[in-house]
C-alpha cells in the first residue's frame, strides 16, 4: 500500500522552528520528486519546496527562501522540511506529495490542478504573533 504520511505539526510562537517529516512507503522512494505544499483557510495551495531524489534538485517558494530547508533520509524513506524563522503567515495545513521522476525545477513550474502521483493526509502548522 502506498503512503505518505505526514507529520512535526503544531503551534509555535513567530520566530521559533518546527520541522516536518514526510515518511513514504510502498513505492520507489528514490525515483520521486517529493513537494511541500501549504493550504491557509480561504486560499488557494501553495508550493512550498520540492526535492528532486533521484538528482537532488531543490526548489524553494520565494515566501519561504532562506527559511526553510529541505532535505533526505533515503535509508528511513523520508523528506523533511526544517522551518526556522517562522511567521504568522506560515500557517495553514502542509502536505507533502509525490511525482515519479519529477526535478525540483519541473515540480515548481506544475499547474497548479496538476495530478501528484501521491499526496499525504497534511499537518497543522500555526504560528501565533
Amino acid at each position: 500500500e502506498v503512503q505518505l504520511v505526514e507529520s512535526g505539526g503544531g503551534l509555535v510562537q513567530a520566530g521559533g522552528s518546527l520541522r516536518l517529516s514526510c515518511a513514504a512507503s510502498g513505492f520507489s522512494f528514490d525515483e520521486y520528486g517529493i513537494g511541500w505544499f501549504r493550504q491557509a483557510p480561504g486560499k488557494e495551495r501553495e508550493a512550498v519546496s520540492f526535492l528532486g531524489l533521484h538528482d537532488g534538485t531543490t526548489y524553494y517558494a520565494d515566501s519561504v527562501k532562506g527559511r526553510f530547508t529541505i532535505s533526505s533520509d533515503n535509508a528511513k524513506n523520508t523528506v523533511s522540511l526544517q522551518m526556522d524563522s517562522l511567521k504568522p503567515e506560515d500557517t495553514a495545513i502542509y502536505y507533502c506529495a509525490a511525482d515519479f521522476w519529477t526535478s525540483a525545477q519541473a515540480m515548481a513550474i506544475m499547474p497548479l490542478e496538476y495530478e501528484y502521483d501521491y499526496w499525504g493526509q497534511g499537518t497543522q502548522v500555526t504560528v501565533s504573533s
